[in-house]
């Protein structure tokens, strides 16, 4: 007979609500270190080359989430939910300082979290057996590794994309109040929200800052 804990479902809105569900105010937070698929790139996101990234990712997680129903279960399996898309967002080189802002200029990394039984190897296994099963470009530049985010500032925004400058604001402010100054310009944007289905209006992105404390 299974035990009840295992049985249950790893449902990451009900389990990481702290880390994926904040407030619409700050919240300083310690982000463990998680195992992600990752695809580096540039320009706009409203291109076909950032979608393409966007399904690569999506092929591989699935894959990894219907090992079992394939006749394959990795060592340590457990049923879950596939966890949203995330991306570390900045501006090329020499774009900061223009005072304009063009989506052409961006550059980003977008991930999707993986399960904590998801080691080196089996990724490379899910890799090359997508790459065999579907023609997808971007998966010749999809990598796997381990990410340590650290003390972050974070806030829900709910509403369009080109509505974040003021949530970010929000950010800035509790640095300042709060003796916290950034580590870096990027940030990182975690897509709660599917924008398909959901009005513009009404979309969740949880924003988040990595920051360290003035002594």
């Amino acid at each position: 007979m299974m035990l009840e804990a295992e049985m249950m479902k790893y449902e990451w809105k009900k389990m990481d609500k702290e880390i994926y569900l904040p407030a619409q105010k700050p919240q300083l937070i310690e982000i463990p270190k998680y195992n992600y698929f990752l695809i580096s790139g540039e320009g706009n996101p409203n291109a076909d080359d950032f979608a393409e990234a966007v399904q690569a990712l999506y092929s591989l997680s699935y894959s990894v989430k219907m090992m079992p129903k394939k006749g394959k279960t990795p060592e340590g399996y457990y049923d879950y939910t596939v966890f949203p898309l995330e991306g570390f967002w900045d501006l090329k080189e020499g774009k900061r300082t223009t005072g304009k802002f063009n989506k052409d200029d961006l550059v980003y990394t977008i991930m999707i979290r993986q399960p904590d039984f998801v080691d080196d190897k089996l990724a490379n296994e899910v890799i090359a057996s997508i790459k065999k099963a579907k023609p997808l470009r971007f998966l010749k530049k999809v990598t796997f590794g381990r990410f340590d985010e650290g003390l972050s500032l974070q806030i829900m925004h709910i509403g369009p994309y080109d509505e974040e400058p003021k949530t970010f604001r929000i950010l800035e402010d509790y640095c300042l109040k709060n003796r916290l100054i950034r580590k870096s310009l990027t940030h990182k944007e975690i897509y709660i929200s599917d924008v398909r289905r959901v009005e513009p209006d009404k979309m969740k992105t949880v924003l988040r800052i990595q920051v360290e404390k003035i002594e």
